[in-house]
C-alpha cells in the first residue's frame, strides 16, 4: 500500500496542481502587498468597516501570528488576521481581510454550505486521523471490513473538501462586491485585490482534487472499481 507505484498516477496530478497553486498564491500576495490602496486603510480597518456596514458589530477582529493564517472562527465570532494582513494598507491585505469578513457574513446569514462545512468539522478531524490507520491495517491484514470502514471515514474528509469550494468561492464573491460598495477599494482596484483570492481558491481546488483522486485509488485497491482486488 505504501510503496505502490500506481499511486503516483493518482497523486502526481494533484501534487503538481497544489504546488502551482501555492506558488501562485504566494507570488500574487507578494506582488499586491506592494500596492497601496487609495483609501489607505489597513486590512483590519477594511474588515471592521465591512462588518459594521453589514450590522455585524458583534464580530471582533483580532491579530493572529503566522503567515497567511487568516481565518474566521464561527464559534468565537472572531475574525483573525495575520500581521501581514492586519497592519497593511495593501490591496492584497484588503482582499484577504474582506474575504474572511465574507465568511462572517455567511455565518450571520445562515448560508447553507458554511453550516454544512462547520457540521462536518468534528467528523472530518476524527476521520482524517483514524482512516489512514484503519486502511493500513485493513490492507496489511487483507481484511475487507477494515478497508471499507477506512474508506468510509476517509470519504468524510473528501466531502469536507468538496463542500469547502462553494464556501470559499462565495466568500470571495461577497468580498469583491462589498469592498467596492463600501468604498474600501475603487472599481479599478478591485480586480487586483481579487487576484490573490482567485489564486488562494485554486489551493482549495487542489485539495479537493487530491482527496477525490486518493479516494478513487483506495476504491481501486479495494476492488470496488476497476476490477482489482486487495493484494
Amino acid at each position: 500500500m505504501f510503496f505502490d507505484p500506481i499511486y503516483l498516477l493518482f497523486a502526481l496530478p494533484a501534487l503538481l496542481l497544489s504546488l502551482y497553486a501555492t506558488i501562485l498564491t504566494k507570488a500574487r500576495f507578494a506582488r499586491y502587498s506592494k500596492i497601496r490602496a487609495r483609501s489607505g486603510i489597513t486590512g483590519a480597518q477594511a474588515a471592521r468597516m465591512l462588518l459594521d456596514r453589514q450590522g455585524l458589530q458583534n464580530v471582533s477582529v483580532e491579530k493572529v501570528g503566522g503567515f497567511m493564517s487568516d481565518h474566521y472562527d464561527p464559534v468565537q465570532r472572531t475574525l483573525r488576521l495575520s500581521p501581514d494582513v492586519y497592519h497593511s494598507p495593501s490591496l492584497a491585505a484588503i482582499g484577504v481581510a474582506c474575504h474572511e469578513a465574507g465568511h462572517a457574513l455567511q455565518h450571520a446569514g445562515g448560508y447553507a454550505w458554511i453550516g454544512l462545512r462547520t457540521a462536518l468539522v468534528p467528523a472530518t478531524q476524527i476521520g482524517s486521523f483514524l482512516s489512514y490507520i484503519i486502511l493500513a491495517l485493513g490492507f496489511l491484514m487483507h481484511h475487507p471490513a477494515l478497508i471499507y470502514a477506512g474508506i468510509a471515514l476517509f470519504s468524510i474528509g473528501v466531502a469536507f473538501s468538496i463542500v469547502t469550494l462553494p464556501v470559499e468561492w462565495n466568500a470571495s464573491a461577497r468580498a469583491r462586491s462589498l469592498m467596492v460598495s463600501s468604498g474600501i477599494v475603487t472599481m479599478q482596484e478591485e480586480p487586483d485585490a481579487a487576484k490573490v483570492l482567485n489564486a488562494a481558491f485554486l489551493t482549495y481546488v487542489a485539495a479537493a482534487v487530491s482527496a477525490i483522486l486518493t479516494l478513487i485509488y483506495y476504491l481501486w485497491r479495494a476492488g470496488l472499481i476497476g476490477g482489482r482486488r486487495n493484494s
